[in-house]
């Protein structure tokens, strides 16, 4: 009887104890400067992606700090090296919360590897912003603590087989990484030419970071395609484009813009890439009729000794726009939380020719999907 009486006390007790518990700490910002935090490929088969992403964003941080930083603080974005590789990526994001103390994670790069620190993320309570995926786990159901730039994968491919059956282009094969970007893009594939009352005549699996493709292509080849989708990043799509191209066919190859295109046109030399078609998901980056563009440009040659540009650098560059408005709405004592509501509260953004759009319901910025198609000469300056 004594302890179902006290069971009954402590159950009465509980809801006046929780109001009265002081609430858990915020973290706030650091009094010097604004610490973000990046896992991304720096080394390994697939470092173009993560450095170019890091140099675009680097080219509007070093402006910002420049004029003065945010509210009197400067900018640091720690970027540490994860190969691509999903538990260099954990390690490294435990290091960059517990270790560094970042106030928020910017930039990671990569399916695979975001959707394995994103208990860390909802566990700690700390944003993870533009992350390089267009994953649909980052997107449906929403979570709280992640805000995408990028356009989905989704709609990517949806765009390219839409395309690919107004050219009269109805046998679509399919090739994707064996991992969770992968496997995101071959359902939305399914989906995609579901909609046009199709499906892939042949599917293959390609290993991330690998150049073994030669029997994925041998597989496609056999199925006779007029196209394939290529969910993969640019290590594994050239050597499959290579090899499919050596057995003969004239299949038109569609990339997701998570292959880079500037690694991809680097691992197909003399002419190799013409023809391939990656959909991009952020403006031309050499039309410096887009104000936004332009500057993105004139930043990157301020930092740059032999000027580069390029899709991945100028994501990484509008990346940063979204973050430090953000940071400059949130004010000089912003916390985590508050940090979120300024992204939430930013509705609708200009950031000079690209629109933005966030809101309480809406963590995902931008729908644009564009087309594009490697020619003989690369795109430059």
């Amino acid at each position: 009887m004594k302890q179902a009486a006290a069971l009954l006390l402590m159950s009465l007790l509980a809801p006046m104890l929780a109001r009265s518990a002081p609430p858990l700490p915020k973290e706030v910002l650091n009094k010097a400067e604004i610490l973000l935090g990046q896992s991304a490929p720096l080394s390994g088969p697939s470092a173009q992606l993560g450095l170019d992403y890091r140099e675009g964003a680097l080219a509007w941080f070093r402006d910002v700090n420049r004029r003065g930083g945010i509210h009197g603080r400067k900018l640091r974005l720690i970027s540490l090296d994860d190969r691509y590789e999903p538990p260099l990526t954990v390690r490294n994001t435990e290091q960059l919360i517990k270790g560094e103390k970042v106030f928020a994670l910017f930039g990671y790069v990569g399916t695979p590897t975001t959707k394995e620190i994103l208990p860390l993320v909802e566990q700690q309570n700390i944003p993870l912003i533009a992350p390089l995926s267009g994953a649909r786990l980052l997107r449906e159901p929403q979570r709280p603590m992640v805000f995408n730039l990028r356009a989905s994968y989704h709609a990517e491919i949806q765009r390219m087989v839409n395309a690919l059956v107004r050219a009269g282009l109805h046998q679509i094969a399919v090739v994707h990484q064996l991992d969770a970007f992968g496997e995101d893009g071959l359902e939305g594939s399914r989906q995609a030419l579901k909609h046009h009352g199709l499906e892939p005549v042949a599917i293959a699996g390609v290993q991330r970071n690998s150049t073994s493709t030669d029997r994925a292509a041998r597989h496609i080849h056999s199925a006779d395609p007029d196209a394939v989708l290529i969910i993969s990043s640019y290590p594994g799509s050239a050597s499959f484009s290579k090899h499919l191209r050596a057995l003969g066919s004239h299949a038109q190859l569609m990339n997701v813009s998570f292959v880079d295109t500037s690694g991809l046109q680097d691992a197909l030399p003399g002419g190799q890439a013409t023809g391939i078609g990656i959909a991009q998901v952020v403006p031309f980056p050499w039309d410096r009729r887009i104000p936004v563009v332009r500057q993105y440009q004139q930043l990157m040659q301020r930092q740059q000794t032999s000027v580069r540009y390029g899709f991945t650098s100028l994501e990484g560059f509008l990346a940063a726009r979204l973050m430090t408005a953000a940071l400059e709405k949130a004010g000089p004592s912003a916390n985590r939380q508050e940090l979120m509501a300024s992204l939430e509260g930013l509705s609708t953004l200009d950031l000079g020719g690209f629109q933005l759009k966030l809101g309480p319901e809406d963590h995902q910025a931008s729908d644009l999907v564009e087309l594009t198609f490697l020619g003989s000469q690369r795109w430059g300056p």
